[in-house]
C-alpha cells in the first residue's frame, strides 16, 4: 500500500461523491424524502448515512476525542448535509495527503455506532471505507431511479482512471 495509491483511491471517492451531490441538487424534495424499502428509508437516510460515515472515519482516523456519528444528531437541509459532505471531502483529502505512510500498518481504535469498541489496521479500514461508499453509492442510484431521477453519470472506477484519474 503506498500513498499514491490511497490518493488514487480517495480522489475516487470525492470525485464520485461530487457527482451525488450534483445529483442531489437536481432532484425535488418528494424525491429526497420519499419512503422506499432499502437499508435506509430514503434517498435522504442513504445520503446522510453516507456522510455519516465519512465523516466518523476521518474522525477516527484523526483520533478525534469524542467523534459523533453524523446520522445519531443531523437534522438539517439537503443543502446543509451537502455542505457537511464537501467540507468532509476536502477533509478526507487532508487526512491522506497528510497521513504518514510508515502509519499504514498501525492499529485504529473506533466505535461502532452501537457503542462497542473496535481496532483494525490503518490501511484495513481506509479499504473498508471504500468499500463501504462504493456499496452505499450504488444503493443510492437504485433508490434514485425508484424516484424518477434519470441524470446519472458514470461512476465507475475504470471510467474515473481512464477519464480523469492518474
Amino acid at each position: 500500500m503506498t500513498k499514491k495509491y490511497f490518493t488514487a483511491l480517495v480522489n475516487y471517492n470525492n470525485w464520485t461523491d461530487a457527482m451525488i451531490m450534483e445529483w442531489l441538487n437536481q432532484i425535488g424534495e418528494e424525491q429526497w424524502t420519499l419512503t422506499i424499502s432499502s437499508s435506509f428509508s430514503s434517498v435522504r437516510e442513504t445520503a446522510v448515512h453516507m456522510v455519516s460515515a465519512k465523516k466518523i472515519w476521518i474522525d477516527f482516523w484523526n483520533k478525534e476525542t469524542d467523534p459523533v456519528y453524523l446520522s445519531t444528531t443531523f437534522q438539517g437541509t439537503r443543502e446543509d448535509l451537502i455542505k457537511v459532505w464537501e467540507r468532509s471531502s476536502v477533509d478526507l483529502q487532508m487526512v491522506i495527503e497528510n497521513y504518514p505512510e510508515e502509519e499504514y500498518m498501525d492499529p485504529i481504535t473506533f466505535i461502532y455506532p452501537n457503542g462497542k469498541q473496535g481496532q483494525m489496521i490503518f490501511w484495513e479500514t481506509f479499504l473498508h471505507f471504500i468499500n463501504h461508499a462504493t456499496y452505499h453509492r450504488g444503493q443510492l442510484v437504485t433508490l434514485l431511479r425508484q424516484t424518477g431521477f434519470t441524470n446519472f453519470s458514470n461512476t465507475d472506477l475504470a471510467t474515473y482512471f481512464i477519464n480523469i484519474g492518474i
